[in-house]
């Protein structure tokens, strides 16, 4: 099936200049990248398979994980596809197979296991109905479910009644029938737990009343406390972890060898904690064969963990060991295939769904009536998950506003925004319109002063006063380039502070003043992906690079930093974990590919006290109308339910 190749073809790096027929319409029109072409017409050459159609669905199937997705729904696709172009293509033109005659040809492909159980025969692509899979991305959908649900059907073993009930007294004080309370019940109760909430809901706080809990099992048993790992997706979560921990065990009423054990313990990327190896990229030293050794492990933010990487973790939990999953599955996903937390934690985000059995501990642990529903027969999945619901953290017009967003609530988002609590402003514009200047100027006033702030205390050599001040104000964007993006506002805030701040220039690049972001892990000098800092003027002579950790200064040579930006703005997808006094989003156009209702209430979410969204109504109805929506199966496999 050869093609003539054109001149604009040969220029033109997404277009697959040797594919033909349904693979070269498909490539033509944006659905499919080059790479999905040449994977899929490699694969049909492998086996002569000659039927277009099969090839189309393999190019789709290898298509979903780079979109994010787990497997393509062939039944679906035709409506839910989005292309790769910056022009409007009308999809429904297409030559789309007839789906049930498609799907009957793909089964009888010889690429293509049919049905959910492991065959002899190894085929890259597994057909479950009308969904397809890479066969790895299928394995391990099926391993994670498998794994979580033996997690979940059997309560933890060898628990005292009598000292966890004490224990949630103590801790808990006029409390005890909160959410907290119950999450940090059901976290000894049972093997598998599951902590999720909002930001300021008090997890991370629930987090170290866990530790402390089983901590007081293993004193009454006179055993060593127990081997607790705490673990996040990136550097940066995983210190904020455990300086949480920290320091929310200097206020617990627990004994002081508890106190210690709290304060002693450190956190890691999942990806040390596993074992990175240093020939894959995908495989880890702790797996199945090597199971890690520790009796309790917790993750924190684990919206942001894939499908491939919670695979890798759950087959390395030793059999008797709790896990404790920690995250908000109303925030934006991982940046790979998957939406592992939002799966799980599934119909639970809106009641608790648990069995006769695990509702009885409870209520016999707290001393109170729990409501909640029953779980769909054999789910016990929903045992062990508890959601907070309780804001601590922002204000109340923050709190509404979110809470509008999550719920996908666009007519009473836009009311709030209309008519906005003091905490909320609202400025109705798009930021790249040439006459947006005047409207902006709450933003570019915020930015400039905030700096300021930052750039006098960094010039008298105040290093923690710097600090402190760069959570004032943060603007955040949706892209990094662009008239919406980081890139052009850091510029533009840098040219204005030129303009308006004495003897201020950007002409040195460690310019003192400069607000650091840390872009990649530095573990030599204990900073992370997404870390903080400020140039400071340490000596009449010299500047530093000053950052905190646990209250502690610490201030390095510029020239040692690895890869840094500058961060009077950031994306929303680094703000992740992170929060700000005032937090300015200007949201891009309606029609970004990346603006979904996850991203608003991500951004939103980020401010502590005030709380400015730029962007139209156009904009914010988009937002709102556009959930993440990641084809997966692992819903349906943990309850039964589709994802």
């Amino acid at each position: 099936m050869s093609v003539t190749v054109t001149e604009q073809d040969a220029f033109d790096v997404g277009r697959a200049r040797r594919s033909a027929g349904l693979l070269r319409q498909f490539n033509d029109a944006g659905v499919l990248a080059v790479a999905d072409v040449h994977v899929a017409a490699r694969l049909a050459e492998l086996v002569g398979e000659e039927d277009e159609s099969v090839a189309l669905a393999v190019a789709l199937a290898v298509r979903a994980p780079r979109l994010r997705h787990v497997h393509v729904d062939l039944a679906s696709i035709r409506d839910t596809a989005a292309v790769d172009s910056e022009e409007p293509v009308e999809l429904s033109t297409l030559p789309w197979p007839d789906v049930e005659g498609w799907i009957a040809r793909v089964a009888a492909s010889e690429l293509v296991a049919v049905g959910d159980e492991g065959l002899a025969r190894a085929c890259p692509l597994r057909l479950l109905g009308s969904w397809l899979y890479l066969d790895r991305y299928w394995s391990e959908e099926r391993r994670i479910a498998r794994d979580l649900q033996r997690m979940s059907e059997f309560p933890a073993t060898g628990v005292h009644a009598d000292v966890l009930t004490d224990g949630l007294a103590r801790l808990f004080t006029g409390h005890t029938a909160g959410r907290q309370c119950l999450a940090a019940a059901s976290a000894v109760l049972r093997r598998l737990a599951v902590v999720a909430g909002g930001p300021g809901t008090g997890k991370t706080t629930t987090v170290a009343r866990i530790v402390a809990l089983l901590a007081e099992q293993s004193a009454h048993d006179g055993s060593p406390p127990p081997l607790v790992a705490l673990a996040a997706p990136t550097g940066k979560a995983a210190a904020r972890l455990a300086e949480a921990v920290h320091e929310e065990a200097v206020k617990l009423d627990v004994a002081d060898p508890i106190r210690e054990q709290l304060v002693a313990l450190e956190a890691s990327t999942l990806h040390r904690l596993l074992g990175s190896r240093p020939d894959s990229h995908s495989r880890f030293r702790h797996d199945r064969n090597n199971r890690l050794p520790h009796d309790v492990v917790i993750v924190d933010e684990t919206s942001m963990v894939s499908l491939s990487l919670m695979a890798r973790l759950v087959e390395a939990i030793r059999p008797d060991a709790r896990l404790v999953l920690v995250g908000d599955p109303g925030q934006l996903a991982s940046i790979e295939a998957g939406a592992v937390l939002g799966d799980i934690v599934g119909p639970a985000a809106e009641e608790l769904l648990m069995d006769a059995n695990a509702r009885q501990q409870l209520e016999r642990a707290t001393g109170h009536t729990i409501s909640a529903s029953s779980s769909p027969p054999g789910a016990t999945i929903g045992d062990g998950i508890i959601v907070l619901d309780r804001v601590h953290r922002f204000g109340g017009g923050i709190a509404a506003l979110a809470s509008a967003i999550r719920r996908g609530d666009a007519d009473g988002t836009l009311e709030l925004l209309r008519d906005p609590p003091d905490d909320v402003t609202w400025i109705e514009v798009d930021v790249a319109e040439p006459d947006s200047d005047d409207a902006l100027r709450p933003v570019r006033d915020g930015a400039v002063d905030a700096a300021r702030v930052v750039i006098e205390a960094a010039r008298s050599g105040a290093a923690l006063e710097a600090i402190k001040a760069l959570a004032a104000f943060r603007i955040l964007c949706a892209h990094r380039r662009g008239p919406h993006g980081v890139s052009s506002w850091t510029a533009w805030i840098e040219a204005w502070l030129e303009a308006e701040v004495e003897d201020f220039t950007t002409d040195e690049r460690w310019y003192v003043g400069r607000p650091l972001l840390v872009t990649e892990n530095d573990y030599e000098l204990g900073l992370f992906n997404g870390d903080t800092g400020v140039v400071v003027q340490s000596t009449p002579e010299r500047v530093g690079a000053a950052f905190e950790r646990r209250g502690e200064l610490q201030v390095f040579g510029p020239n040692r930093l690895g890869a840094v930006d500058t961060v009077y703005a950031m994306t929303i997808h680094k703000s992740q974990g992170s929060q700000f006094d005032t937090a300015a989003v200007l949201l891009p156009e309606p029609t970004s590919r990346i603006l979904t209702r996850e991203l608003l209430y991500t951004a939103a979410t980020r401010a502590r006290k005030r709380l400015v969204v730029v962007g139209t109504e156009e904009t914010v109805r988009a937002a709102l109308e556009r959930p993440v929506a990641r084809a997966s199966g692992l819903r349906w496999r943990l309850r039964g339910t589709p994802g």
